[in-house]
């Protein structure tokens, strides 16, 4: 059996969330790659909205089992959190629910130090949702970080968090001049963390690949987006892991062989929430006025989005990079009502044109091509011939700009409110 990939092609909240639920009804098994709870996916289903940050959002099917891979770092706070609002609503997510034995813990002192670095950053901030996820990424990486197998083997634990926290409250007092972190709470709290989990912790490489053997369905899920990459991505203003097609195999485990669907998700436009070069951002009023047609603020933190036209090269860096074999175009509705449609078709630099997405995007202009736009509420629409000629025309100019088929067009929030090519 083959493996899907749904992955972000802009700056992140691109609707992903609504395609792996639209997508998860036929699935086995869906998978968390990367990431942590500094992600916000969204669901509606008919007049119940969910907010996922771990587990995936196919947890709503009730006979799918979701996975939280190896490349995630978990925070057992906001884990325990979401298993018990899922349960308060009739979801009871615990036993379809497995965790790798790898992933890496967000310790308390990762959000101490996230939130202290920020603070002392001043006009050079990365814009982090403060939940201590780069810093849980930069322990993992430097070999001092705490593994979800670690909390079942209890004097193993303690040798192991003693020496964490050596390292680390030397930097929250010395650099940071804040209190250090008391071993006996932390201790205990993770035991008891660790008790609580023991059922589902999995070796959950050797699971997927077992199922896919098996002829199960697996849909890899990521969270961000392609422009966030730590490799990839307009660094330093990225995340801490992979968000690519790349990070997807490293971080749950599965042979490449079995990859064989990668589904880009993007917006008819495009957004980004924080700090960073964004080229075909729209400022001023009318940018405000999209972000208000798109109710573009943050699902983790509540921060607005910044908003802008498609950005093609964007595009084009997210198929090359990833190895789109489709593509998923998000809220297309929200544009309705615009006169005019501008599409980012090219960058420039002192005047030349770039050949591709480049490295930095300081000092890059934008060349714009206009669409008609339309006037008529698209929402109720099932398939492209239901669409007005001004939207399918633009449909058909994104996907010959980008290369790539779409495959999906979201027309609204709802779990019907889309158009299979």
């Amino acid at each position: 059996m083959s493996a899907k990939l749904v992955v972000g092609t802009q700056w992140g909240d691109e609707g992903k969330a609504k395609i792996i639920d639209y997508l998860s009804g036929e699935i086995d098994y869906i998978v968390r790659y990367q990431g942590g709870a500094n992600a916000g996916h969204t669901v509606k289903v008919k007049d119940e909205t969910y907010i996922f940050h771990l587990i995936p959002s196919g947890i709503l099917y009730p006979d799918a089992i979701c996975v939280i891979g190896n490349g995630v770092v978990l925070d057992p706070t906001a884990f325990e959190s979401e298993l018990d609002s899922l349960k308060e609503r009739g979801i009871d997510a615990f036993h379809r629910v497995m965790l790798s034995e790898t992933c890496h813990i967000v310790l308390p002192l990762h959000r101490t130090i996230d939130e202290a670095r920020e603070a002392q950053a001043a006009g050079k901030k990365i814009g982090t949702t403060k939940r201590g996820i780069g810093v849980s990424y930069g322990d993992k990486v430097t070999r001092i970080g705490l593994r979800l197998g670690d909390l079942l083997e209890t004097g193993y634990l303690k040798e192991r968090l003693g020496h964490i926290l050596e390292i680390k409250n030397a930097e929250i007092t010395r650099i940071h001049g804040l209190e250090k972190i008391e071993f006996n709470e932390l201790y205990e709290s993770l035991l008891a963390f660790g008790d609580r989990v023991r059922p589902i912790v999995k070796n959950t490489s050797f699971e997927l690949n077992r199922a896919l053997g098996r002829g199960k369905s697996v849909l890899l899920e990521g969270a961000q987006g392609t422009g966030l990459d730590i490799d990839f991505g307009t660094y330093p203003y990225v995340t801490s892991s992979n968000t690519t097609t790349g990070g997807a195999i490293a971080g749950s485990g599965i042979s490449f062989q079995y990859l064989k669907d990668v589904i880009g998700i993007c917006k008819a436009y495009v957004t980004r929430v924080g700090e960073g070069p964004f080229p075909t951002e729209i400022h001023g009023e009318a940018g405000e006025h999209l972000r208000k047609l798109g109710h573009e603020f943050g699902a983790t933190t509540g921060r607005p989005r910044r908003c802008g036209w498609f950005d093609t090269e964007l595009i084009r860096h997210a198929a090359r990079v990833n190895g789109l074999t489709g593509i998923a175009l998000t809220k297309l509705d929200v544009l309705s009502g615009y006169d005019e449609i501008q599409i980012g078709v090219a960058y420039k630099r002192n005047g030349e044109r770039l050949d591709a997405f480049p490295g930095m995007l300081e000092n890059v202009e934008v060349e714009y091509e206009s669409m008609p736009g339309w006037k008529q509420d698209i929402s109720a629409a099932r398939s492209l011939s239901d669409l007005p000629a001004p939207c399918r025309a633009y449909i058909e100019r994104l996907q010959e700009l980008s290369g790539v088929p779409i495959s999906f067009v979201s027309v609204g929030p709802g779990r019907d409110d889309t158009i299979v090519v």
